[in-house]
């Protein structure tokens, strides 16, 4: 069974209380909490306020994927700030390896996220030190978009790759994914679902996680 992570982008903003409390009660398993820079992606999100705020409000694991340049100045912060998984972009780590430690060092998960253009095989040497690989199955800095289908063929590399060399990896996936496409995700090989819109935009959001944790 896949775990379950909306993804507080597409979350109201003006009633984010109440959505953070709709969480909690809901099958849902992490909280997804995208930052972006302007930079490394062409959209500003939110920063370590307001993810001190939303840390205050759940006990379930947040998940911080860091769309930014230079993330390694911000680890510690974030890691105040209540990040129990820090994702970094593999296209904005010069020195990956050198990341990964200092995420464990300061006694988080470590994450690494890889765009849809980045081959999943230059993972290979460092897949097993993270915990988490986060593949984008869309571009990058907005919600809404549309899933990219040749994540799928990733999404089978990469699962042969982390059986291949025994490592325990989470494959995430983010961006695109719906009620039609999460079971041909999960059939691939991922374990955690990131859904945005799918989740915050529909009628019963509660109702539409549920859904997604039956697949």
């Amino acid at each position: 069974m896949a775990l379950i992570a909306p993804s507080l982008l597409s979350a109201n903003f003006l009633n984010l209380a109440a959505d953070c409390e709709m969480l909690n009660k809901s099958e849902a398993d992490w909280f997804h909490l995208d930052v972006m820079d302007g930079r490394f992606v062409p959209n500003i999100s939110f920063g370590l306020p307001v993810i001190e705020h939303i840390r205050k409000t759940t006990t379930k694991v947040c998940d911080v994927h860091l769309m930014i340049l230079e993330p390694g100045t911000y680890a510690e912060a974030f890691k105040n700030a209540g990040a129990d998984i820090l994702t970094v972009h593999i296209e904005a780590c010069t020195h990956l390896h050198r990341n990964i430690q200092q995420i464990k060092s300061l006694g988080m998960q470590a994450g690494v996220a890889v765009n849809p253009h980045t081959p999943v095989s230059f993972l290979q040497d460092i897949i097993a030190d993270i915990d988490v690989v986060c593949l984008m199955s869309v571009n990058p800095g907005f919600g809404g978009q549309k899933f990219i289908p040749h994540t799928l063929t990733k999404i089978k590399e990469l699962r042969r790759m982390i059986d291949e060399k025994g490592a325990n990896v989470k494959i995430e996936i983010d961006g695109g994914v719906t009620l039609e496409n999460a079971k041909s995700i999960i059939e691939a090989g991922a374990d955690v679902l990131v859904a945005g819109n799918t989740v915050f935009k529909s009628a019963n959001p509660t109702e539409t996680i549920a859904q997604l944790k039956k697949i």
